[in-house]
C-alpha cells in the first residue's frame, strides 16, 4: 500500500503544477504583462545609429568650421583709447642767444624777465595754434646772454644747450645782413646739428628797425636796432610757435589730413608733357636729367614722410576745355581764375596711365600744358589784374599745371610743317621750379620767401633740397601724428568688425600685420616722445600702411561671411529631419524597452507570487 502511494503521490504532480500555470494563465494579462524577457537587439541597433550620428557630428562642425587668428583686442582698443584721451605732443627745444648787450644793460642784469616774457608770449601763440603734432605745452625755453667776455644763462635753461661766448664778436654785421646764407652756414657750423630751435639776437644799435631772417636750418636771427625788449620778446615767440613749430603755415592752410600721401605711405610723381596741337609744334623733354640733378635732393628730403616715386610721359592732341581771349593790351591770349576749375580736359588729358593708379597710392599730377598756334602766347591773368609770374596754378590734392608758351610762337604760327623742339636745359629748371613752389603748396608750406606776422615779417630762406630742416620737422610731425589717429581708428574698425561677425576668417597673415602695425605705433610713441621727429614719421607711415593692409585683405572683403543663424537655415532642411528621426526613434525605443520591461516584470512578480 505504501508503494502505491507514493506511486500516486508522484503522478498526482503534475496535474498540480498545470493547475498553477492555468491559476497564472487566468491571472495574465498581455496589456500589462509578457512572459517572455524583452529583447536588447532592437535598443541596441537604434542606439547605434544614435550614437553614429553623434560621432559624425564633430566631423560635420570641423569641415564647416572657420579659421580666426587670434588678434590683440585689448592692445587695440588700448592704442585706440591711449590716442582719444592723450593728446600727440612732440617735446621741442628753443634756445634764445642775445648778443652785444651793451647797447641794453637792462637786460643784461634780468636774463629771467626776457625767459619769461618769450614764455608767456609762446603760450598765447600756442593756444591759437594747437592742433595735432605740435608742442601745445611740452617745451623747454632757455636764454643766453652774449656780452662777447661773458655768457649769462636763464636759470631754467637746458644744460644740454651750449653756446660758444663771443662766436659771432668779430662778425660785420652789415656784410651778414647782406649774405644771409653764409651767416646761416656759420650758424649752422657753431649750433651744430642738433635738434634745438635757435633764435640769434644781435642789437647792432644801428636803424630803426631790425631784419628777421629764418634759415634754411634749425635757427632764425633777428640783426637790428632792439628798443623794445616786448617786442623782442612777442617776435621771438612767434618764430618758435608760428614758424618753427607750425611751419609757418596761413591759417586755413592744408593741414595732415589733407596732405597728398597714400595710405600706404607712398606718392607717385607724374609729369606730363601735353602739346595741345601736335600739328603745330611737338615738343619733349630730358625728364631722366631732371630726375638726377633737381628731383633726387627733394626725394631723399622727404623720405622719411614718403616713399616717392617718379614717372612721367608725353601726350599728343590734348586740348584744354576753358576758352580765352585775346588782349591787345598784353598781346596774348588769357584766361583767368574763373577758368581754372575748368581748364583741365578730363577726356582728353589721359593722365591716369601709372601702375599705382588702381592702388591706395597718392599720384599727383604735374603738367607742362603747350598751347597750340591759335593761342600762343596764352597767359594766366590774376584777379587783381596782373599777369601771373609763374603761369601756372595748382590744384589741391591734384596736383599743378604749367602753361609753356613756345619761344616766337607767333612767328612760328604759319609754319607748313611741324617744328620738333626739344625743351633746354633753362627751360626746364624755370618750370621745374615752378614745380617745386606748387609741391611745397600741395604739402600746406609756403611758395614765396616770406612771413608775415602779428610782429613784422621775417624772410625764409630756401633750401636746395627745395624744403628747408624745420619745414620737414613740422611735416614729419604733423604727418606722423595723423598717421597714427588713422591707425588707430583702422585697427579699431577691423577690431570691431571682427568681433561682430563670428564667422569671418582671419588669416595668420592679417594676425601678423596688426601685431606688426601696433608695435609700428608703439614705436611711434616712443619715437615722439624722444624728440625724434623723422624716425616717428618713418615708423608712423608703416604703422598706418600695415593697419590699411589688415583692414583691406583680400580674405576681409570676401563676401562669403554669414551670421550662426544663415548657417543654421542653411544645413537645417538637410539635417534637421534626419536628426529629428533618429531622436524620436532612440526615444521611442527606449521607451518601448522600458514598458516591456514592466510588463516581463509584473509577470515575474505575479510567478513569484503563485511559487510562494
Amino acid at each position: 500500500m505504501a508503494e502505491i502511494s507514493e506511486t500516486m503521490g508522484t503522478e498526482s504532480s503534475p496535474p498540480e503544477e498545470n493547475r498553477m500555470d492555468n491559476s497564472g494563465s487566468s491571472n495574465f494579462d498581455d496589456k500589462i504583462m509578457r512572459k517572455t524577457k524583452p529583447g536588447l537587439k532592437r535598443l541596441i541597433l537604434t542606439l547605434t545609429v544614435f550614437f553614429s550620428f553623434l560621432l559624425g557630428l564633430p566631423w560635420l562642425l570641423k569641415s564647416i568650421e572657420i579659421y580666426r587668428s587670434p588678434l590683440p583686442f585689448r592692445d587695440i582698443d588700448s592704442l585706440s583709447n591711449a590716442i582719444d584721451s592723450n593728446p600727440f605732443l612732440y617735446p621741442c627745444r628753443f634756445h634764445l642767444v642775445f648778443v652785444n648787450l651793451e647797447h641794453s644793460t637792462s637786460i643784461r642784469s634780468n636774463a629771467e624777465n626776457l625767459g619769461f616774457l618769450i614764455s608767456s608770449y609762446m603760450l598765447e601763440y600756442a593756444d591759437r595754434n594747437s592742433f595735432c603734432g605740435t608742442c601745445d605745452g611740452n617745451y623747454t625755453v632757455s636764454v643766453s646772454l652774449d656780452s662777447g667776455d661773458d655768457c649769462v644763462e636763464y636759470e631754467d635753461a637746458d644744460k644740454g644747450i651750449l653756446w660758444k661766448c663771443g662766436a659771432l664778436s668779430g662778425l660785420n654785421f652789415d656784410q651778414t645782413v647782406e649774405n644771409g646764407e653764409v651767416f646761416d652756414d656759420y650758424l649752422q657750423s657753431i649750433v651744430g646739428k642738433s635738434r634745438v630751435y635757435t633764435v640769434v639776437v644781435v642789437n647792432t644799435g644801428k636803424g630803426d628797425r631790425f631784419r628777421a631772417v629764418v634759415g634754411k636750418y634749425r635757427h632764425a636771427w633777428i640783426i637790428g636796432r632792439v628798443a623794445e625788449i616786448n617786442l623782442l620778446a612777442e617776435m621771438v615767440a612767434e618764430m618758435f610757435i608760428k614758424i618753427f613749430v607750425s611751419g609757418a603755415k596761413d591759417e586755413g592752410s592744408i593741414q595732415g589730413e589733407f596732405m597728398p600721401v597714400g595710405a600706404d605711405g607712398k606718392i607717385v610723381l607724374s609729369f606730363n608733357l601735353l602739346n595741345a596741337d601736335p600739328r603745330d609744334w611737338i615738343y619733349d623733354w630730358d625728364i631722366k636729367e631732371v630726375d638726377e640733378k633737381l628731383l633726387a635732393p627733394t626725394l631723399e628730403a622727404l623720405g622719411p614722410i614718403a616713399n616717392i616715386s617718379v614717372e612721367s610721359q608725353v601726350l599728343y592732341h590734348t586740348p584744354k576745355s576753358s576758352y580765352s581771349y585775346w588782349d591787345d593790351e598784353h598781346e596774348s591770349h588769357i584766361f583767368s581764375t574763373k577758368d581754372l576749375p575748368f581748364f583741365v580736359n578730363s577726356n582728353e588729358w589721359h593722365l591716369d596711365t601709372s601702375i599705382a593708379a588702381g592702388g591706395r597710392s597718392k599720384i599727383l599730377q604735374f603738367v607742362v600744358y603747350v598751347p597750340s598756334a591759335n593761342e600762343c602766347p596764352l597767359r594766366l591773368q590774376l584777379p587783381n589784374g596782373d599777369i601771373s609770374v609763374t603761369n601756372g596754378f595748382i590744384s589741391p590734392t591734384w596736383g599743378g599745371v604749367v602753361v609753356f608758351n613756345p619761344p616766337n610762337c607767333m612767328e612760328n604760327a604759319n609754319s607748313m610743317h611741324p617744328l620738333r623742339r626739344k625743351i633746354s636745359s633753362q627751360e626746364v629748371n624755370q618750370i621745374f621750379e615752378v614745380f617745386m613752389a606748387q609741391l611745397r603748396q600741395l604739402f600746406g608750406l609756403k611758395s614765396t620767401g616770406f612771413y608775415k606776422g602779428a610782429s613784422g615779417t621775417s624772410i625764409l630762406l630756401a633750401s636746395e633740397r627745395g624744403f628747408t630742416e624745420w619745414e620737414l620737422d613740422a611735416l614729419a610731425r604733423q604727418h606722423a601724428c595723423y598717421n597714427l589717429q588713422q591707425c588707430g581708428t583702422t585697427l579699431g574698425s577691423l577690431s570691431r568688425l571682427v568681433q561682430s561677425l563670428p564667422r569671418m576668417i582671419i588669416k595668420d597673415e592679417i594676425g601678423k600685420q596688426v601685431k606688426l602695425s601696433l608695435e609700428a605705433a608703439k614705436l611711434t610713441q616712443d619715437n615722439a616722445s624722444q624728440g625724434i621727429y623723422d624716425a616717428s614719421a618713418v615708423s608712423s607711415r608703416h604703422a598706418r600702411s600695415l593697419a590699411e593692409d589688415a583692414f583691406f585683405h583680400p580674405s576681409v572683403m570676401s563676401i562669403s561671411y554669414y551670421s550662426f543663424d544663415h548657417m543654421f537655415a542653411v544645413y537645417s532642411p538637410f539635417f534637421l529631419p534626419l536628426s529629428l528621426h533618429v531622436i524620436l526613434a532612440v526615444v521611442r525605443e527606449i521607451k518601448r524597452y522600458k514598458q516591456e520591461s514592466r510588463k516581463y516584470a509584473a509577470w515575474e512578480a505575479i510567478r513569484k507570487q503563485h511559487s510562494d
